[in-house]
């Protein structure tokens, strides 16, 4: 959530596709593209009676959302693997960010509502896919806070499931920054703090055999389509891993800081423990 994106000390790795890479970025892309497209058009068409009915509770068409990212992977040949048991109060989910394909992956074992920053809602294509499957655009403003803890209250009341990346940043995949403390603010507020509960996830990217660990990384000034043509060109796939920790109540933690760092070490000890064991 921070205007400040992340940057390596190395330059990123050259982008080198060759005649069967671009076979693959077909052969690849074209499915995928019509698996996306295809379902956000039928999603729309749900939400079409699903709103109406149900108002901000969506009871048909995250299951559309889910079906895209988990067919995503396998249209990408790569692979996908989960652990841990799935939060079942009411809550939020804090998970390190390395790539767009987190999207993706925490879609894809769990119906979940991203919160982004509302310039997101602007940008052509992902803005159009955020605001379709229910994604929160809040403000850096601390004039709006009042308001934007009212907005996280109406969608955890409905039962969903809000997911931040408290780092402020996506990174190369190798690493987890600290997490920053001021989204953890909203979850201690007299209307959230009793029954709320957070579930800190860690997500892991295994690159490829030969190819550097850092390659489903995505930060800096990295621009999307040359990564997502180099991931669709991959000739090897590598897989993701996501591990659900225990969730913890906010109402046990003193302040904000408190619950950030427990969460962040958590996500961190499961992280680092999967890169020591590759």
């Amino acid at each position: 959530m921070s205007d400040a994106s992340w940057h390596s000390e190395d330059a990123p790795d050259p982008i080198e596709l060759g005649l069967i890479g671009w076979i693959l970025v077909i052969l690849r892309g074209l499915p995928l593209a019509m698996l996306v497209f295809g379902g956000l058009i039928v999603l729309l068409i749900l939400r079409l009676i699903e709103r109406p009915i149900y108002g901000v509770r969506r009871p048909v068409t995250p299951f559309i959302t889910q079906f895209v990212c988990r067919n995503a992977f396998r249209i990408l040949g790569m692979g996908f693997r989960s652990s841990g048991e799935l939060m079942t109060q009411r809550g939020a989910v804090v998970a390190n960010h390395s790539s767009w394909l987190d999207i993706f992956a925490l879609n894809a074992r769990k119906r979940v509502y991203f919160v982004s920053k509302a310039e997101v809602a602007k940008w052509p294509g992902i803005g159009w896919l955020a605001r379709a499957t229910g994604t929160v655009f809040i403000e850096r403003n601390r004039k709006k806070a009042r308001e934007q803890t009212l907005l996280f209250q109406e969608r955890l009341s409905a039962g969903h499931k809000l997911v931040f990346f408290p780092e402020g940043t996506s990174t190369d995949g190798i690493r987890v920054l600290p997490f920053k403390t001021t989204l953890f603010a909203a979850f201690f507020t007299d209307e959230l703090r009793e029954f709320m509960y957070v579930q800190p996830v860690s997500v892991i990217y295994h690159a490829p055999v030969g190819q550097p660990n850092r390659f489903y990384g995505w930060w800096g000034d990295m621009d999307f389509g040359p990564h997502l043509l180099k991931t669709l060109g991959a000739r090897r796939q590598g897989w993701v891993e996501l591990i659900y920790h225990i969730p913890a109540k906010v109402s046990d933690f003193e302040n904000r800081k408190a619950l950030a760092a427990h969460c962040e070490e958590a996500v961190r000890h499961a992280h680092s423990l999967a890169r020591l064991e590759k």
